[in-house]
């Protein structure tokens, strides 16, 4: 898993941060928040990933497994999909579980494309 490495966002008030932008994409297995870099950083800098998983979703051992599953697929699709200087939250649904791979794979694809973009109006 060498060249799947990701930066990553390790301490609350990050996480905070980017779910106050209120930018989110939310499909069936996953909801991914976004929040473009703060000023000071440099535009062209990588983008960071934060993983998350709530106790409604289960015991430590079924948030654990959420998150890995998360993490192998923003690995995969992150370096070639993410905007840089981005910071991506994936908050793991009940979904992110039982979802086949190929769903959950296409469902982070479409969190990291979407998730910065202004929220539709609704009918």
């Amino acid at each position: 898993m060498d060249g799947l490495r990701i930066l990553r966002l390790t301490r609350r008030p990050e996480f905070l941060a980017v779910a106050a932008a209120s930018r989110k994409c939310v499909t069936p297995g996953v909801v991914v928040q976004a929040r473009p870099a703060d000023a000071g950083a440099a535009p062209d800098a990588p983008a960071r990933f934060g993983f998350t998983a709530t106790r409604k979703l289960g015991g430590a051992v079924v948030r654990n497994r959420a998150r890995r599953r998360l993490k192998a697929a923003a690995a995969l699709l992150g370096p070639g999909r993410a905007r840089p200087g981005v910071d991506y939250v994936f908050v793991a649904r009940a979904g992110t579980l039982d979802r086949p791979w190929e769903q959950l794979l296409r469902d982070v694809g479409q969190g990291i494309d979407r998730a910065l973009e202004p929220a539709r109006p609704r009918r």
